[in-house]
């Protein structure tokens, strides 16, 4: 399960009000993972749900021809068992909305959900179910990826102005799906409320593939927030993750920077350093995605990654929000890269790859890769040299995460905007 249980709301649900919630399955869309969810899912241990109530479920995208509704199946099935609940409440966002309808279009299958939600996904032609199970539809005119608008028979929500990701992890969204599922109950708060003591754990999978990576090695370091440079030689924590590739929880601070080192001990496989903004709330969705096996359809995509002593490679990620020339701004060493020909509205950027892709020593900003192909993704000609020790600066929308220069022959360098 991604989100771990509340051991002291597990035991007796009855001595627990926040157990009393329908259970929530959520899930993502294209290329993604469950952590599509974590706001939202912080947005509802907010407003007053048990963590052991809310489960992201992980599938392969790409995989077109797996049986995903019944993967689902036997997932939801597992939650059932778990919390005790006679059905759940599902979400899907995207193609995880056409994964939603698939698995509603069996009648035994939709009687373990009492109500669907339907996000950014493609208009079906009613309620999900074959019309008998209440749904909300949540779409957006600004999302250039899907084509969305009202199904008749449901409840429909247009929220204007959200792209494709965004329409999905936006406070509004969470705001339509809480009164959808307490009969009209407002939330008493859309923002995430921050916590002083904070548990922390996750998943270490493959990219795009959501694979899990058993025994991979997690060490957590607190970093200097100007330099990107680490505090101390020693990691501050280390785990391993376990056979679903879940690690933690841990117990972190609040406003302080930490860095994620993963490495899988897999031949081939590379060093992933994540950097991260200050976490205000507990969080059981940290995903620490690795790249996924060379000869894998999505491996090919990365196959022109760099792993020299002399430059890095940076990737950063927009968790919240795709990316986009005009509205948003997309700072690295004060190079704009988030540009019409980079990150046009209907590319959705969500994740920018940035190297020297002709190792020329220069930052032209031009396409590199075979990114162009994916919506989501964007590959740019960005050069960052490895000496001196030094920082890059990654600036979005007025947000700073500052990261070292680490060779990409000693690892891939991620910053993430939450």
């Amino acid at each position: 399960m991604a989100c771990r249980k509340d051991k002291n709301s597990a035991n007796n649900n009855n001595l627990n009000p926040c157990n009393q919630y329908t259970p929530i399955v959520f899930i993502h869309g294209f290329l993604a993972s469950g952590d599509t969810w974590a706001g939202q899912v912080m947005r509802f241990t907010s407003n007053g749900y048990c963590a052991d109530r809310l489960y992201a479920f992980d599938w392969n995208t790409l995989s077109q021809g797996a049986d995903n509704a019944s993967l689902l199946d036997r997932f939801i099935d597992s939650v059932l068992q778990i919390t005790k609940a006679s059905k759940v409440n599902l979400v899907g966002h995207s193609a995880g909305g056409g994964l939603g309808y698939t698995y509603l279009s069996n009648n035994q299958r939709a009687a373990k959900v009492a109500q669907y939600v339907h996000i950014g996904s493609n208009v079906q032609s009613g309620p999900a179910g074959n019309g008998s199970v209440p749904t909300l539809n949540i779409w957006s005119p600004q999302d250039l990826i899907v084509q969305g608008g009202n199904i008749n028979g449901a409840t429909n929500v247009r929220l204007d102005g959200k792209d494709h990701y965004e329409v999905a992890t936006c406070k509004e969204a969470f705001e339509a799906m809480y009164e959808f599922f307490t009969s009209g109950k407002k939330p008493k708060n859309l923002d995430i409320l921050p916590e002083n003591t904070l548990s922390i754990s996750g998943k270490v999978l493959t990219l795009g593939e959501n694979q899990p990576r058993a025994g991979a090695d997690v060490k957590i370091y607190e970093i200097d927030a100007t330099t990107g440079f680490r505090k101390t030689t020693t990691p501050l924590h280390t785990l391993t993750s376990d056979a679903r590739g879940q690690w933690g929880p841990v117990e972190l601070n609040k406003q302080t920077y930490y860095e994620f080192e993963v490495n899988t001990r897999i031949s081939g496989d590379r060093v992933v350093y994540y950097y991260r903004e200050p976490f205000k709330r507990s969080n059981p969705l940290v995903y620490l995605r690795t790249l996924p096996p060379a000869n894998s359809f999505v491996g090919l995509l990365f196959s022109g990654l760099p792993n020299s002593a002399d430059q890095s490679l940076l990737t950063i990620f927009a968790a919240s929000q795709g990316v986009s020339a005009g509205r948003d701004s997309l700072l690295v060493n004060n190079l704009h890269v988030s540009t019409s020909s980079l990150a046009p509205p209907g590319k959705n950027a969500i994740a920018f790859f940035l190297y020297d892709g002709n190792n020329n020593g220069q930052s032209e900003l031009t396409p590199v890769g075979l990114f162009s192909q994916f919506p989501f993704l964007v590959g740019a000609d960005v050069y960052f040299p490895t000496s001196p020790r030094g920082t890059i600066s990654c600036k979005l929308n007025g947000r700073t995460l500052n990261v070292e220069n680490k060779p990409s022959a000693s690892g891939i360098t991620i910053a993430v905007f939450d």
